[in-house]
């Protein structure tokens, strides 16, 4: 079995991975996939490069600011961007044989089919713009932007076969040892 690990930006995905960790559980981070392959794989920068333009890959290292500026320029662009970069990481992820990925756009970069279940880490509106803001150093308007860029949380929930509640004060420790134990017996 394969499983995924979705939510929101600042919904504490990272957090529950270590969490996991702690269990034995190995999790591959697919945006760390990007930014490796984005680093070191030549047909991908190529690629982006023809997309974005020369200035994405000054001196043959990733500008994220000018990727990040393409990528909010519009949706077109963002489609054109995530056509080139997410399969690249789901193949890594094949090949990586690990059983467990953390992606925040699984159902967005249509990486749902890579998985067998998928398990949503949630968190209120106000704690993940709160997280995010202090994490990246941004204002509340720039958090609520790359926010309200995603798939909403409410929907993230609902195509998810579980749910983890990582609002800081349920117990995040009894939710996934519950969590194991049933997929245990899937």
């Amino acid at each position: 079995m394969k499983y995924a690990l979705t939510g929101g930006i600042g919904s504490g995905k990272s957090y529950v991975c270590r969490k996991l960790k702690e269990y034995g559980v190995e999790v591959f981070d697919c945006d760390a996939s990007a930014k490796r392959l984005m680093r070191s794989c030549h047909k991908l920068q190529e690629q982006l490069s023809e997309a974005v333009g020369q200035d994405v890959f000054p001196d043959g290292q990733l500008d994220k600011a000018a990727l990040a500026q393409f990528l909010l320029a519009s949706e077109e662009n963002t489609k054109v961007i995530n056509g080139i970069v997410h399969p690249a990481v789901a193949k890594d992820f094949r090949s990586s044989g690990m059983q467990w990925m953390e992606s925040a756009i699984l159902f967005e970069a249509d990486f749902r089919h890579n998985v067998d279940k998928v398990i949503c880490v949630s968190a209120p509106l106000e704690t993940r713009v709160e997280r995010v803001m202090e994490r990246d150093g941004i204002s509340r308007e720039k958090a609520l932007e790359w926010i309200n860029r995603q798939m909403s949380q409410e929907e993230k929930e609902r195509l998810s076969d579980y749910v983890i509640v990582n609002d800081g004060t349920a117990d995040l420790d009894r939710q996934l040892e519950e969590l194991l134990e049933k997929i245990k017996h899937e």
